[in-house]
């Protein structure tokens, strides 16, 4: 197993492989090397959270094919209709897979824009079938960037830590996520908790509130639509006593929609002189922000709102202008050790534009077209959806579904989290989406944001599993590529074509290795029951910290939308599929979840279910040497053999289990030279289980050893 010194010394050597560029200024490294606070040894070490929201950038364009995530390497692509992984998206006419728009043949930092509205979100999306993105959002949702084309944004990922699982909130764009992004939710709180979804009254399902007329501070911003009502970020901070700040130019913030505040009712009715008119709506530069830090009065919590040509939304800004614009950040908040000692800076982006990401995101079940739920929850649903009964913003040909949508989770975006005590080179794979950074606040400052959903809760984290608060310190940095020679960068691709999707399509990629992981949350199960009709019933439990969402693809019917699975922690729910109705019996059924999470089911119901030879697998977990059981219970009248077949990262096996009738047989294995990563298959007469995870212990591990290995 890699031992970190040698990881970090690998990271720092793929960095200087990759760019010519010079260092970062002498006060920049001199920051980078600052160790964290380490005062109790908690979250209470953080004196100031420092928020930057970014545009319009998917996790798969930016970092799929970054060694050590879930990205293009991904084993377990999920099925599309067509029969063919995930990757082999239609324009309705031809195929796209992901392609690489590369830097030194094409303006790949200067790609167009591609639809991301409430309407062709959703219908990408297809509630969870996801095979047409190209139809709805343009070739160009399929382009991704490598490490040479944006080798800033590599590097700040090798340097501290990349999340793999931050999903955008909603399944649209840029309003409606900063919405929930400065509030905590994107629906109104009040409806929700009395079982009452939101329409577009009382919701914000697509850009409209946070755009202005108008400027700062006369004559005032003039506002398109009614203001929503509850209660913001800066509202919940004010009231319970913690200093807060937005920095941003107030007349050329793109007109208001980098600032989710300005959708609400409370910044709308600010007068000049209150707190939220002097700290929310007045201008503050970069220039300021790095004097509050020098001076050491960087309040608790600050938002930096950037312009429009700054943002890294393709068609009005690029990677190149956004790295320079981060890394001016970064100098301001790093300005002074001592208070840098004591920062969490969060960097994300508000939602992916439409640009392709392959994973399915996690989300309350969908309907499907006769009104039925597909899947269940351990939670009541009432409220979590947007409804839309005049079909206003959805496409006529998307009817897979009725007018009731679930809101999000969206698809994966980018998020770095920046500080002393995250540094390394780090991934962490636990779900989280925009109401994490309010339940980070939360934890930290012992606010309660109220706004924040009881379902957003059981299944989104809270971002503290990012940190090592106990023993952050290490000597060892990956060094960070200068960015301010964007402007001859982008000089130099300005002649190049635009890119396109190739004519024959090109191998995936990603690049090989691991990454050291954060400890998770999670301890997932799904198992199965014939019974004697026929029915093949699964039960999905949790018996971890974190709740999940388990997505369930019958490969026998990839037509309808795949069910989705809410479990929260300590929790379980069954449901059936009924395979004597349409299949003889036949079924073949995938379960997916958090970090690489996968079960498959496939057999012959009525089969089995007459065979004297019943066998049924459960799987169970040895949390403390992270050893993983394999238990085969005999419920028929005979005995039988099972076997039991390595898929990955053993060489060693196969194994046979003799059951009797009645009796369980047992396999256990030591996961320690695997990172605690497995992936096996039981088989039997009409019977197959395929396992694959990483059992949880509590303390970090390493990414998958297996991801992209097959590419």
């Amino acid at each position: 197993m890699t031992n970190r010194r040698d990881f970090l010394r690998r990271s720092a050597s793929a960095v200087g492989a990759v760019s010519a560029l010079s260092m970062l200024p002498a006060s920049i490294r001199k920051a980078l090397a600052v160790n964290a606070a380490v005062d109790t040894g908690t979250i209470q070490d953080v004196k100031h959270v420092v928020i930057l929201m970014l545009e319009n950038r998917g996790f798969d364009h930016y970092f799929g094919a970054l060694r050590g995530v879930r990205g293009f390497g991904d084993r377990f692509p999920i099925p599309l209709q067509s029969g063919k992984d995930v990757w082999f998206q239609s324009d309705g006419t031809k195929e796209i897979p992901p392609y690489h728009m590369d830097g030194t043949t094409t303006k790949a930092l200067q790609s167009p824009s591609t639809p991301h509205s409430f309407k062709d979100s959703q219908a990408a999306w297809d509630q969870g079938k996801m095979g047409f993105w190209p139809r709805f959002k343009t070739q160009y949702t399929m382009g991704y960037l490598r490490r040479e084309d944006i080798p800033f944004h590599y590097a700040l990922a090798d340097a501290f830590t990349i999340c793999d699982g931050y999903h955008c909130s909603v399944t649209s764009g840029t309003d409606p996520n900063r919405v929930v992004f400065f509030s905590g939710s994107g629906f109104d709180p009040v409806l929700a908790k009395q079982g009452i979804n939101s329409n577009d009254r009382t919701s914000e399902p697509d850009n409209d509130r946070c755009w202005i007329t108008g400027t700062m501070p006369t004559p005032g911003y003039t506002y398109a639509d009614n203001a929503l009502t509850w209660q913001t970020l800066p509202d919940v901070l004010q009231n319970a006593g913690v200093s807060w700040k937005i920095y941003q130019n107030t007349n050329d913030n793109w007109t208001g929609a980098m600032h989710g505040g300005l959708a609400f009712q409370s910044f709308r009715n600010a007068q000049p002189g209150s707190a939220l008119y002097v700290k929310g709506m007045t201008d503050y530069s970069i220039a300021d922000l790095r004097n509050d830090v020098v001076n050491d009065t960087l309040p608790a919590v600050s938002w930096i709102l950037c312009t429009a040509a700054n943002s890294e939304h393709s068609g009005n800004s690029n990677p190149a202008i956004g790295a320079n614009y981060t890394s001016q950040v970064l100098e301001a908040v790093t300005a002074n050790p001592e208070v840098w000692a004591k920062t969490v800076f969060f960097l994300t982006y508000d939602e992916n534009d439409g640009l392709f990401d392959h994973l399915p995101a996690p989300a309350p079940p969908s309907y499907n077209a006769d009104g039925t739920l597909a899947g269940k929850a351990t939670l009541p649903l009432d409220g979590e959806y947007f409804s839309d009964p005049t079909r206003a913003r959805l496409l006529a040909s998307d009817t897979i579904s009725g007018t009731v949508r679930p809101f999000g989770l969206g698809a994966r975006v980018p998020m770095y989290v920046i500080s002393p005590w995250s540094k390394g080179g780090w991934v962490n794979s636990q779900v989280f989406d925009h109401t994490s950074v309010g339940m980070f606040l939360e934890k930290r400052f012992g606010v309660t944001v109220d706004a924040i959903s009881p379902w957003h809760r059981a299944v989104c984290g809270d971002l503290t599993s990012c940190f090592d608060f106990v023993s952050p310190n290490d000597p060892k940095w990956p060094a960070l590529p200068d960015t301010s020679n964007y402007a001859a960068v982008l000089a130099a691709q300005s002649s190049l074509p635009t890119p396109s999707a190739p004519a024959t399509p090109q191998p995936l990629f990603q690049e090989p290795g691991t990454r050291f992981s954060r400890a998770l949350p999670y301890e997932l199960h799904t198992s199965a029951r014939i019974q004697p009709n026929g029915l093949v019933s699964l039960t999905f439990s949790t018996t971890g910290a974190q709740g999940a969402v388990f997505h369930v693809y019958d490969k026998l019917h990839l037509d309808r939308i795949p069910r989705r699975y809410t479990v929260e922690a300590g929790k379980m729910v069954t449901d059936d599929w009924n395979t004597s109705a349409t299949d003889s019996g036949k079924y073949e059924l995938w379960v997916y979840s958090t970090n690489g999470f996968v079960r498959t089911f496939k057999g012959d119901a009525l089969a089995s279910g007459a065979a004297d030879f019943q066998p049924e697998v459960q799987v169970c977990y040895e949390p403390v040497n992270g050893q993983v059981y394999v238990k085969v219970h005999n419920t028929g009248t005979k005995s039988g053999t099972a076997m039991v077949h390595s898929n990955a990262y053993r060489t060693d096996g196969p194994w046979t289990l003799d059951v009797a009738a009645g009796a369980t047989g047992v396999l256990n294995w030591d996961l320690s030279q695997s990172g605690r990563w497995y992936d096996f298959t039981v088989t039997a007469a009409n019977f197959e289980r395929r396992f694959s995870g990483r059992v949880e212990t509590g303390k970090p591990g390493v990414s998958d050893p297996a991801m992209a290995l097959h590419l």
